[in-house]
Order: C-alpha cells, then structure tokens, then sequence
C-alpha cells in the first residue's frame, strides 16, 4: 500500500479519466430527470406523508441512470441492450406513479407535464440507442 497517490496528486491521465457512461447524453438527461423527480416528492401536496409510494418513486426514477450506468459497465453490447430495456421499464414505472400523485393533486398538472416531456425525451434516446447497438 506504499504505491498510494497523495490526496491532490494524481498524474495527469487519472485527472482527466471519466467514467464511460458519463459521456452518454441519456445517462445525463436521466440523471437531470431523477433530480426534478426526487425534488417533487420532496414537496409532494399532500396532508399524509406517503413514504412506502415515495420510496417506490425515488428506487424507479434513480434506477433509471443507475440501469444505463451498469449496461455501459458490462462487456457486451447484449447486457448494454439489456440494461437499456431495464431502464426504459424503470422510467415507465416513474411516469405510472407520477400519474398516480397528477391524479391525487399530490403534483400540479403544470409539473406532471413538465415530467412527462422529459421522459418522452428519454424514452426516444433509450429506444434510438437500443435499436443502434448491433449484437456481437
């Protein structure tokens, strides 16, 4: 353990390595989207505290980066494919839950939209994305 780089002293390649995933616009878009979703639970309109629906909520819509994040991780463009679908799957989850708090006034309408556009974007790129990647 000799060998350990101080704190602030890396050489020049480790400081600028970034995780592959990092530089995928779906992994980015999500991540913005998981942070607006989590927001709005935080300031859910509601007199009851709904911490078993919430949860649910934050595990979907954080799956959602997370599910890409470990499909770029993988060796294989058919687990990359299939993290994607996992992800698509965690967002439609989010949506059927965001649909459930528009419903009860628990979000506004105006938010719901807002959430819904982006997740269209999402979808498209998740969808545009699985269908480009060609099985070795």
């Amino acid at each position: 353990m000799a060998n350990i780089v101080p704190p602030g002293k890396f050489p020049s390649t480790l400081q600028s390595f970034q995780l592959p995933y990092k530089n995928l616009i779906i992994w980015q878009k999500s991540i913005e989207f998981a942070s607006n979703v989590i927001d709005q639970a935080e300031n859910l309109a509601s007199t009851r505290k709904h911490y078993r629906l919430v949860e649910q909520l934050e595990a979907a819509v954080t799956s959602i980066p997370m599910n890409i994040a470990e499909g770029k991780g993988r060796y294989s463009t058919k687990e990359l494919k299939h993290y994607l679908m996992i992800a698509r799957g965690s967002l439609y989850e989010t949506m059927t839950l965001l649909e459930i708090f528009q419903r009860k006034s628990w979000i506004s309408k105006t938010d719901f939209l807002q959430l819904n556009q982006q997740a269209i974007e999402i979808s498209k790129l998740i969808t545009a994305f699985h269908r480009n990647l060609k099985v070795e």
